[in-house]
């Protein structure tokens, strides 16, 4: 994509317009106020797109985070969230260094879907109190705010602040419908102001008095005291900060041709702005995926845009506080709902949901987690459920069936001796991996085989082995030679003797000479070894080693 630095301007321009009542809604609804968001916004947007691994990114406060945010402030206070956001950026830097950014290719698509989804239902809940115009309520949980908010608009309807939370999402949607390219949110917001002015509206109150500039940098908030307790908090922020300005960077790349962003340059420069932005009083910062497609979709090509994007911003902060101040907490709300709307992708949810029946339970249950519990846990439990199904799906292609053996016999032999053969020796192949998740389903089975004097096992066919299945193989074959059953193998790959090795059953498998590299070689064998019970009388055919050249 050729540079144009005109247009990364007019982008630039564009995304500011959009961000400003987002920067100002997340700002509030983290608990710290719209001028924390105001400067997240201006700080991180320009370190992350300075020192960041994407040319399209935009960054600073967004819903994701927010719902992180809440109960830190709840249980520590604004200085707490500074001390989180330090910290935080203290990891991503340190997940940069360690080069971990590649790592996010193999999240699941089902836990991405369902992780969006809970964000967004967190997100519109988190406006519940402001939309209906009534104090926010005590409590951690979304689910018990909202609740406690609904009682107390029934006790004392705000139908004002309704009208004013409902016209400005209303607006964004329809809007965006008909002129997708006109920011509707900010056009909102203006009308919403204007209205509340002009009619004196009281019951919709205002974000109130705006500081005319960032405040110097300061680590007054730090209190060294309080580490130990902020560092759990830290991590989660700081796993939600790498996880979505990597998604959103992914976002990016998929929306454009010719850019490709670095991943743990990206971590780095996010790391970075999560360092510096608490000094501002501003809260953790990611990659916004809302920003970055605005950015995209405006003409964007170079770091120039995100950095006039959060220019415009600061400018927006030294001359327009006092006009800011009197947007209606109200018109915020609405601006929010309405975001979180948008987030919601009816296709894409519903694609997920057909796919596959795991890919629709991890969905929902990422979601609920979302919505139930926080984030992070939502994504560690969306993880291990999808890594569960999946290697349930793996364990389900391993198989072992039992095979005619008669067919590999080397030399010619008549129905009898093969009546003879059939009734001593049976043989099995073994399909697909050998771990821990298939294992004990099939191995075992062995240990039940029916009375005969011989097992051949195929393994030319297993995929992968681990230590689970090389002890179960090693266990199988000890309990059918305690029963007088002699197993022969054939056909185990160089990449699979190191861990059967490891364990001790290549030893146990190379007894007497019973591995063998093909399996002509190995029923061969078994025949040498009946006729040496005297269980067979002397057949004609050629020994065992003839037999190494064979393919099969």
């Amino acid at each position: 994509m050729a540079r144009d630095p005109r247009r990364d301007l007019l982008a630039g321009l564009t995304v500011a317009v959009v961000a400003l009542p987002l920067a100002l809604g997340f700002g509030v609804s983290s608990g710290l106020g719209a001028e924390a968001g105001l400067a997240t916004a201006v700080v991180a947007g320009a370190l992350a797109a300075l020192f960041g691994g994407s040319n399209l990114q935009v960054s600073g406060p967004t819903g994701a985070m927010t719902v992180v945010l809440v109960p830190i402030v709840a249980q520590h206070g604004p200085s707490g969230v500074l001390t989180v956001g330090l910290l935080a950026g203290l990891i991503v830097i340190g997940l940069a260094l360690a080069r971990a950014g590649r790592y996010m290719a193999y999240l699941p698509a089902s836990v991405i879907e369902g992780f969006t989804l809970g964000i967004a239902l967190v997100i519109g809940l988190q406006q519940v109190p402001n939309a209906l115009g009534v104090p926010e309520p005590e409590g951690e949980r979304v689910l018990v705010v909202t609740w406690r908010a609904v009682e107390e608009f029934v006790r004392t309807p705000n139908w004002t602040a309704v009208a004013l939370a409902a016209g400005v999402a209303l607006m964004m949607l329809v809007g965006a419908r008909i002129r997708p390219t006109v920011p509707f949110s900010i056009v909102a917001v203006i009308a919403a102001t204007v209205v509340s002015q002009v009619f004196h509206l009281d019951a919709a109150a205002p974000i109130g008095e705006l500081p005319a500039g960032l405040p110097a940098p300061s680590l007054g908030f730090l209190d060294l005291s309080a580490l130990g307790s902020l560092l759990a908090p830290a991590v989660a922020v700081a796993a939600l900060a790498a996880l979505e300005s990597l998604l959103s960077a992914q976002v990016a790349d998929g929306m454009t041709v010719g850019q490709k962003h670095d991943p743990d340059r990206e971590l780095f420069g996010q790391g970075l702005a999560n360092l510096v932005a608490p000094l501002f009083g501003g809260v953790p910062a990611t990659g916004a995926i809302a920003r970055t497609a605005v950015n995209v979709r405006s003409g964007a090509s170079s770091r120039l845009a995100a950095l006039t994007h959060a220019a415009v911003l600061a400018v927006i902060v030294f001359a327009a506080a006092p006009l800011v101040s009197k947007i209606p907490l109200a018109a915020l709300a609405g601006v929010l709902l309405a975001t979180a709307i948008r987030m919601v992708e009816v296709g894409s949810l519903r694609a997920m949901a057909r796919a596959t029946r795991s890919d629709g339970v991890v969905l929902v249950l990422t979601a609920v987690a979302t919505l139930a519990l926080d984030l992070v846990y939502a994504v560690i439990i969306g993880l291990a459920v999808a890594g569960a199904l999946a290697l349930r799906a793996v364990a389900k292609q391993a198989r072992m069936d039992q095979v005619d053996f008669r067919a590999d016999l080397p030399g010619e032999h008549s129905e009898e001796e093969h009546a003879l053969l059939a009734e001593h020796i049976v043989a099995y192949r073994i399909d697909g991996p050998l771990f821990f998740a298939a294992a004990h389903r099939f191995l075992l089975e062995l240990t039940e085989v029916a009375d005969v004097r011989v097992v051949i096992l195929r393994m030319s066919r297993v995929t992968t082995m681990d230590a689970t299945g090389a002890l179960v193989l090693k266990d199988a074959v000890e309990k059918l030679n305690r029963r007088g059953i002699a197993v022969m193998t054939s056909g185990i790959r160089p990449g699979q003797r190191q861990v059967l090795d490891s364990v001790g059953a290549l030893d146990l498998l190379r007894f007497e000479g019973r591995e063998y590299a093909t399996t002509p070689a190995a029923i061969a064998g078994a025949r040498s070894h009946l006729q040496g019970a005297g269980l067979l009388p002397p057949l004609p055919g050629p020994r065992p080693d003839a037999e190494k050249e064979s393919t099969r």
